[in-house]
Protein backbone atom coordinates (compact mmCIF):
# COMPACT_ATOMS: atom_id res chain seq x y z
CA UNK A 1 0.00 0.00 0.00
CA UNK A 2 2.61 2.73 0.77
CA UNK A 3 4.04 1.37 -2.74
CA UNK A 4 1.39 3.34 -4.13
CA UNK A 5 0.86 6.32 -1.91
CA UNK A 6 4.81 7.04 -2.32
CA UNK A 7 4.17 7.71 -5.78
CA UNK A 8 2.10 10.51 -4.84
CA UNK A 9 2.55 14.53 -4.30
CA UNK A 10 0.73 14.98 -1.49
CA UNK A 11 0.54 18.54 -1.43
CA UNK A 12 0.04 18.56 -5.07
CA UNK A 13 -2.83 16.44 -4.67
CA UNK A 14 -4.56 18.53 -2.25
CA UNK A 15 -4.60 21.37 -3.70
CA UNK A 16 -6.23 19.79 -6.85
CA UNK A 17 -8.93 17.69 -4.88
CA UNK A 18 -9.71 20.86 -2.68
CA UNK A 19 -10.13 22.97 -5.65
CA UNK A 20 -12.63 20.40 -7.30
CA UNK A 21 -14.59 20.03 -4.33
CA UNK A 22 -14.68 23.82 -4.10
CA UNK A 23 -15.84 23.93 -7.43
CA UNK A 24 -18.15 20.88 -7.22
CA UNK A 25 -19.53 22.73 -3.84
CA UNK A 26 -20.54 26.41 -5.49
CA UNK A 27 -21.91 24.57 -8.54
CA UNK A 28 -24.48 23.44 -5.76
CA UNK A 29 -24.43 26.24 -3.86
CA UNK A 30 -25.57 28.03 -7.32
CA UNK A 31 -28.28 25.59 -7.86
CA UNK A 32 -29.76 26.67 -4.39
CA UNK A 33 -29.26 30.43 -5.11
CA UNK A 34 -31.28 30.70 -7.85
CA UNK A 35 -33.94 29.79 -6.07
CA UNK A 36 -33.59 32.41 -3.78
CA UNK A 37 -33.94 34.52 -6.03
CA UNK A 38 -37.99 33.62 -6.78
CA UNK A 39 -39.90 36.42 -5.55
CA UNK A 40 -43.70 35.09 -5.87
CA UNK A 41 -44.32 32.82 -3.65
CA UNK A 42 -45.31 29.38 -5.70
CA UNK A 43 -49.33 28.81 -5.28
CA UNK A 44 -48.17 25.49 -3.73
CA UNK A 45 -46.95 27.38 -0.38
CA UNK A 46 -50.58 29.69 -0.21
CA UNK A 47 -51.51 27.55 2.80
CA UNK A 48 -48.14 27.72 4.62
CA UNK A 49 -46.84 30.96 4.36
CA UNK A 50 -48.08 34.40 3.33
CA UNK A 51 -46.95 36.44 0.84
CA UNK A 52 -44.68 38.49 3.03
CA UNK A 53 -43.20 35.81 5.18
CA UNK A 54 -42.07 34.37 1.86
CA UNK A 55 -40.53 37.48 0.54
CA UNK A 56 -38.78 37.69 4.26
CA UNK A 57 -37.42 34.39 4.22
CA UNK A 58 -36.15 34.70 0.71
CA UNK A 59 -34.35 37.69 1.20
CA UNK A 60 -32.84 36.42 4.47
CA UNK A 61 -31.62 33.20 2.59
CA UNK A 62 -30.25 35.16 -0.31
CA UNK A 63 -28.31 37.36 1.65
CA UNK A 64 -26.88 34.45 3.38
CA UNK A 65 -26.03 32.98 0.37
CA UNK A 66 -23.82 35.43 -1.23
CA UNK A 67 -22.25 35.76 2.22
CA UNK A 68 -21.18 32.18 1.94
CA UNK A 69 -19.82 32.34 -1.61
CA UNK A 70 -17.65 34.83 -0.76
CA UNK A 71 -16.72 33.50 2.46
CA UNK A 72 -16.13 30.16 0.59
CA UNK A 73 -13.94 31.79 -2.21
CA UNK A 74 -11.91 33.74 0.67
CA UNK A 75 -11.23 30.72 2.68
CA UNK A 76 -10.39 28.24 -0.35
CA UNK A 77 -7.85 30.93 -0.94
CA UNK A 78 -6.21 30.93 2.17
CA UNK A 79 -6.11 27.27 2.47
CA UNK A 80 -4.17 27.40 -0.78
CA UNK A 81 -1.79 30.18 0.06
CA UNK A 82 -0.99 28.70 2.96
CA UNK A 83 0.09 24.97 1.69
CA UNK A 84 1.44 26.86 -1.84
CA UNK A 85 3.74 28.80 0.30
CA UNK A 86 4.50 27.11 3.11
CA UNK A 87 2.89 29.46 5.86
CA UNK A 88 2.26 25.90 8.11
CA UNK A 89 6.38 25.35 8.49
CA UNK A 90 6.62 28.43 9.31
CA UNK A 91 4.30 28.67 12.09
CA UNK A 92 6.24 25.86 13.05
CA UNK A 93 9.43 26.69 13.24
CA UNK A 94 8.14 30.53 15.22
CA UNK A 95 7.02 27.72 17.80
CA UNK A 96 10.16 26.05 18.06
CA UNK A 97 11.70 29.10 18.47
CA UNK A 98 9.27 30.00 21.70
CA UNK A 99 9.73 26.48 23.24
CA UNK A 100 12.34 23.18 22.65
CA UNK A 101 9.75 20.99 24.14
CA UNK A 102 7.81 18.94 21.07
CA UNK A 103 4.83 18.72 23.04
CA UNK A 104 4.51 22.15 24.19
CA UNK A 105 5.15 23.47 20.37
CA UNK A 106 2.34 21.05 18.97
CA UNK A 107 0.12 22.70 21.29
CA UNK A 108 1.40 26.59 20.82
CA UNK A 109 1.47 25.42 17.05
CA UNK A 110 -2.33 23.96 17.34
CA UNK A 111 -3.62 27.38 19.38
CA UNK A 112 -1.79 29.90 17.02
CA UNK A 113 -2.93 28.18 13.77
CA UNK A 114 -6.79 28.09 15.40
CA UNK A 115 -6.40 31.84 16.39
CA UNK A 116 -5.05 33.09 13.08
CA UNK A 117 -8.01 31.42 11.09
CA UNK A 118 -10.80 32.70 13.85
CA UNK A 119 -9.49 36.23 12.93
CA UNK A 120 -9.41 35.78 9.43
CA UNK A 121 -13.27 34.44 9.96
CA UNK A 122 -14.32 37.46 12.23
CA UNK A 123 -14.99 39.70 9.38
CA UNK A 124 -17.59 37.34 7.50
CA UNK A 125 -19.12 36.77 11.35
CA UNK A 126 -19.47 40.27 11.87
CA UNK A 127 -21.00 40.85 8.67
CA UNK A 128 -23.47 37.92 9.16
CA UNK A 129 -24.22 39.33 12.88
CA UNK A 130 -24.36 42.75 12.68
CA UNK A 131 -26.22 42.82 8.91
CA UNK A 132 -27.65 39.96 7.69
CA UNK A 133 -29.29 38.89 11.32
CA UNK A 134 -29.33 42.47 12.08
CA UNK A 135 -31.24 43.25 9.75
CA UNK A 136 -33.68 40.56 9.77
CA UNK A 137 -34.18 41.13 13.58
CA UNK A 138 -32.29 38.34 14.95
CA UNK A 139 -29.75 39.74 16.19
CA UNK A 140 -29.61 40.72 20.02
CA UNK A 141 -25.56 41.22 20.71
CA UNK A 142 -23.23 44.20 21.01
CA UNK A 143 -20.15 44.15 19.42
CA UNK A 144 -18.17 44.07 23.27
CA UNK A 145 -20.56 40.83 23.73
CA UNK A 146 -19.96 39.60 20.58
CA UNK A 147 -15.75 39.41 21.27
CA UNK A 148 -15.95 38.44 24.50
CA UNK A 149 -18.15 35.30 23.26
CA UNK A 150 -15.49 34.96 20.96
CA UNK A 151 -12.78 35.35 23.15
CA UNK A 152 -14.29 32.97 25.57
CA UNK A 153 -14.38 30.10 22.33
CA UNK A 154 -10.60 30.67 22.04
CA UNK A 155 -10.22 29.88 26.02
CA UNK A 156 -12.47 27.08 25.78
CA UNK A 157 -11.26 25.23 22.83
CA UNK A 158 -7.28 25.92 24.19
CA UNK A 159 -8.32 24.48 27.48
CA UNK A 160 -9.73 21.42 26.37
CA UNK A 161 -6.91 21.03 23.22
CA UNK A 162 -4.34 20.77 24.98
CA UNK A 163 -4.92 17.76 27.25
CA UNK A 164 -6.29 16.29 24.40
CA UNK A 165 -2.82 17.22 22.45
CA UNK A 166 -0.81 15.82 25.67
CA UNK A 167 -2.72 12.40 25.73
CA UNK A 168 -2.19 11.83 21.80
CA UNK A 169 1.32 12.26 21.72
CA UNK A 170 2.46 10.18 24.74
CA UNK A 171 0.32 7.84 23.12
CA UNK A 172 2.02 7.34 19.89
CA UNK A 173 5.65 7.67 21.82
CA UNK A 174 4.62 4.86 24.08
CA UNK A 175 2.20 2.66 21.83
CA UNK A 176 4.10 2.48 18.76
CA UNK A 177 2.69 1.09 15.31
CA UNK A 178 -0.87 0.35 17.07
CA UNK A 179 -1.46 3.65 18.57
CA UNK A 180 -4.58 4.09 16.24
CA UNK A 181 -6.49 1.76 18.63
CA UNK A 182 -5.38 3.25 21.87
CA UNK A 183 -5.75 7.06 20.42
CA UNK A 184 -9.15 5.68 19.19
CA UNK A 185 -10.05 4.20 22.90
CA UNK A 186 -8.73 7.56 24.46
CA UNK A 187 -10.69 9.59 22.31
CA UNK A 188 -14.04 7.74 22.97
CA UNK A 189 -13.44 8.70 26.69
CA UNK A 190 -12.82 12.33 26.11
CA UNK A 191 -15.84 12.72 24.20
CA UNK A 192 -17.98 11.26 27.11
CA UNK A 193 -15.79 13.68 29.88
CA UNK A 194 -16.97 16.07 27.71
CA UNK A 195 -20.38 15.28 27.68
CA UNK A 196 -20.86 14.67 31.16
CA UNK A 197 -18.89 18.25 32.37
CA UNK A 198 -20.42 20.13 29.64
CA UNK A 199 -23.84 21.31 31.18
CA UNK A 200 -21.39 22.33 34.59
CA UNK A 201 -18.47 23.58 33.33
CA UNK A 202 -18.68 24.94 29.50
CA UNK A 203 -22.26 25.73 28.95
CA UNK A 204 -22.24 28.54 32.14
CA UNK A 205 -19.42 29.99 30.66
CA UNK A 206 -21.70 30.77 27.54
CA UNK A 207 -25.35 30.73 28.85
CA UNK A 208 -27.40 30.48 31.90
CA UNK A 209 -30.01 27.90 32.86
CA UNK A 210 -32.63 28.26 35.40
CA UNK A 211 -35.30 25.74 36.08
CA UNK A 212 -38.65 26.26 33.87
CA UNK A 213 -40.96 27.61 36.05
CA UNK A 214 -44.18 25.65 37.54
CA UNK A 215 -47.32 25.46 35.03
CA UNK A 216 -48.67 24.28 32.23
CA UNK A 217 -45.59 23.71 29.77
CA UNK A 218 -43.90 22.39 32.51
CA UNK A 219 -47.00 19.57 33.61
CA UNK A 220 -47.92 18.97 30.05
CA UNK A 221 -43.73 18.05 29.27
CA UNK A 222 -44.01 15.66 32.07
CA UNK A 223 -46.50 14.12 31.33
CA UNK A 224 -45.24 13.57 27.87
CA UNK A 225 -42.07 12.12 29.46
CA UNK A 226 -43.90 9.65 31.54
CA UNK A 227 -46.35 8.46 28.47
CA UNK A 228 -43.19 7.63 26.84
CA UNK A 229 -41.37 6.30 29.84
CA UNK A 230 -38.44 8.31 29.29
CA UNK A 231 -36.25 9.46 32.18
CA UNK A 232 -36.83 13.17 32.79
CA UNK A 233 -34.83 14.41 35.74
CA UNK A 234 -35.10 18.74 35.01
CA UNK A 235 -36.17 21.14 32.64
CA UNK A 236 -34.23 24.25 31.92
CA UNK A 237 -34.89 27.20 30.21
CA UNK A 238 -31.76 28.94 28.70
CA UNK A 239 -31.38 32.56 27.98
CA UNK A 240 -30.88 32.32 24.29
CA UNK A 241 -32.11 35.43 23.67
CA UNK A 242 -29.21 37.27 24.65
CA UNK A 243 -27.64 36.60 21.14
CA UNK A 244 -30.75 35.79 18.98
CA UNK A 245 -34.22 35.12 18.90
CA UNK A 246 -33.89 31.83 16.78
CA UNK A 247 -35.27 28.97 18.82
CA UNK A 248 -34.36 25.69 19.95
CA UNK A 249 -34.37 23.00 22.45
CA UNK A 250 -32.69 19.96 23.05
CA UNK A 251 -31.71 17.01 25.68
CA UNK A 252 -28.45 15.80 26.95
CA UNK A 253 -27.76 13.51 29.67
CA UNK A 254 -26.69 9.48 30.09
CA UNK A 255 -28.98 6.65 31.05
CA UNK A 256 -31.65 7.55 33.43
CA UNK A 257 -30.19 11.24 33.73
CA UNK A 258 -31.72 12.83 31.05
CA UNK A 259 -32.79 16.78 31.49
CA UNK A 260 -34.01 18.84 28.51
CA UNK A 261 -33.03 22.49 27.40
CA UNK A 262 -35.51 25.08 26.24
CA UNK A 263 -34.10 28.17 24.52
CA UNK A 264 -36.76 30.67 25.93
CA UNK A 265 -37.31 32.05 22.82
CA UNK A 266 -39.36 28.89 22.54
CA UNK A 267 -41.59 29.87 25.21
CA UNK A 268 -43.84 32.17 23.06
CA UNK A 269 -44.88 29.39 21.07
CA UNK A 270 -48.13 27.51 22.00
CA UNK A 271 -47.93 24.37 24.74
CA UNK A 272 -49.31 21.91 22.68
CA UNK A 273 -46.39 22.59 19.67
CA UNK A 274 -43.91 22.99 21.57
CA UNK A 275 -44.53 19.23 23.56
CA UNK A 276 -44.97 18.63 19.77
CA UNK A 277 -41.03 19.50 18.99
CA UNK A 278 -40.01 17.54 21.75
CA UNK A 279 -42.07 14.81 20.97
CA UNK A 280 -39.86 14.54 17.70
CA UNK A 281 -36.96 14.65 19.78
CA UNK A 282 -38.31 11.76 22.20
CA UNK A 283 -38.77 9.77 18.72
CA UNK A 284 -34.81 10.11 18.64
CA UNK A 285 -34.49 8.76 21.92
CA UNK A 286 -36.94 5.78 21.41
CA UNK A 287 -35.00 4.48 18.72
CA UNK A 288 -31.29 4.91 19.99
CA UNK A 289 -30.48 7.89 17.14
CA UNK A 290 -27.68 9.57 19.19
CA UNK A 291 -26.40 6.51 19.97
CA UNK A 292 -26.47 4.94 16.67
CA UNK A 293 -25.17 8.27 15.77
CA UNK A 294 -22.35 8.39 18.02
CA UNK A 295 -21.30 4.57 17.66
CA UNK A 296 -21.00 4.93 14.28
CA UNK A 297 -19.03 8.74 14.32
CA UNK A 298 -16.47 6.20 16.31
CA UNK A 299 -16.22 3.71 14.28
CA UNK A 300 -15.64 6.56 11.31
CA UNK A 301 -12.74 7.96 13.71
CA UNK A 302 -11.14 4.53 14.17
CA UNK A 303 -10.94 4.17 10.49
CA UNK A 304 -9.01 8.08 10.09
CA UNK A 305 -6.78 6.52 13.60
CA UNK A 306 -6.01 3.41 11.54
CA UNK A 307 -4.95 4.99 8.21
CA UNK A 308 -3.17 7.68 9.47
CA UNK A 309 -1.01 4.75 10.92
CA UNK A 310 -0.80 3.72 7.25
CA UNK A 311 1.30 7.19 6.81
CA UNK A 312 2.55 8.45 9.75
CA UNK A 313 5.73 6.89 8.83
CA UNK A 314 5.84 8.24 5.68
CA UNK A 315 8.69 11.13 5.55
CA UNK A 316 8.00 12.35 2.37
CA UNK A 317 4.18 13.66 3.44
CA UNK A 318 5.97 15.42 5.79
CA UNK A 319 8.52 17.06 3.84
CA UNK A 320 6.39 17.48 1.00
CA UNK A 321 4.25 19.80 2.73
CA UNK A 322 7.51 21.67 3.81
CA UNK A 323 8.61 20.29 7.01
CA UNK A 324 11.56 18.66 7.87
CA UNK A 325 10.01 16.39 10.49
CA UNK A 326 7.28 17.19 13.23
CA UNK A 327 5.50 15.26 15.93
CA UNK A 328 2.59 12.60 14.62
CA UNK A 329 0.23 15.77 16.50
CA UNK A 330 1.08 17.71 13.48
CA UNK A 331 1.49 14.69 11.06
CA UNK A 332 -2.46 13.89 11.91
CA UNK A 333 -3.25 17.49 10.77
CA UNK A 334 -1.79 17.07 7.66
CA UNK A 335 -2.94 14.05 6.88
CA UNK A 336 -6.00 15.68 7.50
CA UNK A 337 -5.65 17.67 4.23
CA UNK A 338 -4.78 14.48 2.21
CA UNK A 339 -7.75 12.46 3.82
CA UNK A 340 -10.36 15.16 3.13
CA UNK A 341 -12.38 14.20 -0.37
CA UNK A 342 -13.02 10.60 2.13
CA UNK A 343 -13.92 12.83 4.55
CA UNK A 344 -16.72 14.69 1.92
CA UNK A 345 -18.10 11.55 0.90
CA UNK A 346 -18.61 10.22 4.60
CA UNK A 347 -20.22 13.59 5.53
CA UNK A 348 -22.68 13.53 2.68
CA UNK A 349 -23.92 9.49 4.12
CA UNK A 350 -23.84 10.57 7.01
CA UNK A 351 -26.74 13.30 5.69
CA UNK A 352 -28.21 11.26 4.10
CA UNK A 353 -28.30 8.73 7.41
CA UNK A 354 -29.22 12.00 9.57
CA UNK A 355 -32.26 12.75 7.07
CA UNK A 356 -33.71 9.14 7.56
CA UNK A 357 -33.75 9.26 10.92
CA UNK A 358 -35.39 12.59 10.95
CA UNK A 359 -38.55 11.04 9.17
CA UNK A 360 -38.58 8.28 11.92
CA UNK A 361 -38.77 10.80 14.59
CA UNK A 362 -41.20 13.10 12.93
CA UNK A 363 -43.53 9.46 12.15
CA UNK A 364 -42.70 8.31 15.96
CA UNK A 365 -44.39 12.01 16.81
CA UNK A 366 -47.25 11.27 14.55
CA UNK A 367 -47.39 7.97 16.53
CA UNK A 368 -47.72 10.11 19.78
CA UNK A 369 -51.25 11.98 18.22
CA UNK A 370 -49.01 15.16 16.99
CA UNK A 371 -50.06 15.41 13.35
CA UNK A 372 -51.77 18.84 13.36
CA UNK A 373 -49.85 20.30 16.51
CA UNK A 374 -46.35 18.87 14.64
CA UNK A 375 -47.61 20.82 11.39
CA UNK A 376 -47.91 23.73 12.72
CA UNK A 377 -45.24 24.14 15.32
CA UNK A 378 -42.72 23.40 12.02
CA UNK A 379 -44.34 25.74 10.02
CA UNK A 380 -43.92 28.30 12.78
CA UNK A 381 -40.23 28.08 13.37
CA UNK A 382 -39.70 27.96 9.61
CA UNK A 383 -41.71 31.46 9.36
CA UNK A 384 -39.77 32.41 12.99
CA UNK A 385 -36.55 31.70 11.76
CA UNK A 386 -36.90 32.10 8.31
CA UNK A 387 -36.02 29.03 7.03
CA UNK A 388 -35.46 27.76 3.67
CA UNK A 389 -38.93 27.73 1.70
CA UNK A 390 -37.66 26.56 -1.42
CA UNK A 391 -34.60 23.39 -1.73
CA UNK A 392 -32.59 22.01 -4.43
CA UNK A 393 -32.61 18.95 -3.53
CA UNK A 394 -29.26 18.70 -4.71
CA UNK A 395 -27.74 21.00 -2.89
CA UNK A 396 -29.97 20.00 0.05
CA UNK A 397 -28.68 16.17 0.35
CA UNK A 398 -24.97 17.37 0.41
CA UNK A 399 -25.08 20.37 3.09
CA UNK A 400 -28.52 19.18 4.77
CA UNK A 401 -28.84 16.92 7.90
CA UNK A 402 -32.51 17.86 7.95
CA UNK A 403 -34.97 17.76 5.31
CA UNK A 404 -36.75 20.91 3.92
CA UNK A 405 -40.21 21.83 5.98
CA UNK A 406 -41.30 21.04 2.34
CA UNK A 407 -39.95 17.30 2.93
CA UNK A 408 -40.78 16.80 6.88
CA UNK A 409 -44.44 18.35 6.17
CA UNK A 410 -45.24 15.91 2.65
CA UNK A 411 -44.33 12.68 4.88
CA UNK A 412 -46.16 13.88 7.68
CA UNK A 413 -49.02 13.59 4.50
CA UNK A 414 -50.63 17.26 5.14
CA UNK A 415 -49.06 18.59 2.27
CA UNK A 416 -48.82 17.88 -1.38
CA UNK A 417 -45.19 17.29 -2.69
CA UNK A 418 -42.79 19.78 -3.38
CA UNK A 419 -42.89 22.65 -6.04
CA UNK A 420 -41.83 22.47 -9.07
CA UNK A 421 -41.29 25.75 -10.08
CA UNK A 422 -40.71 27.03 -13.32
CA UNK A 423 -37.20 27.87 -14.90
CA UNK A 424 -38.13 31.31 -15.96
CA UNK A 425 -39.39 32.18 -12.64
CA UNK A 426 -35.39 31.85 -11.27
CA UNK A 427 -34.41 34.74 -13.33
Amino acid sequence: MMDHLIKINYKQYVLWISCLVYIFEQYLSFRQLRLFLIRDRPDELADIVTKEEFKKSQAYNLEGSYLGFIMSCYKQAEMVFILHYDILPLLWHFCSQLHKNELVQSALFLIFLKSLLTVTSLPFKLYGTFVIEERHGFNKQTIKFFLIDQLKSQLVNALLMVPFVSAFFFIVELTGDRFYLYAWITMILFQLFFITVYPAWVQPVFNTLTPLEEGELKASIEALAARVHFPLKKIYVMDGSKRSTHSNAYFYGFGNNQQIVLFNTLLTEQVDEICAVLAHELGHWQMSHTLQLFMIQQLHILFIFWLFSRFVHSPQMITEFGFSETPAVIGFMLFQFIYFPVDSIVCFLQHTYKRRIEYQADAYALGLEYSDTLRSALIKMSVKNLGGLIVDPWYSAWNHSHPSLIERLDMIGVKPALPVIKEKKTL
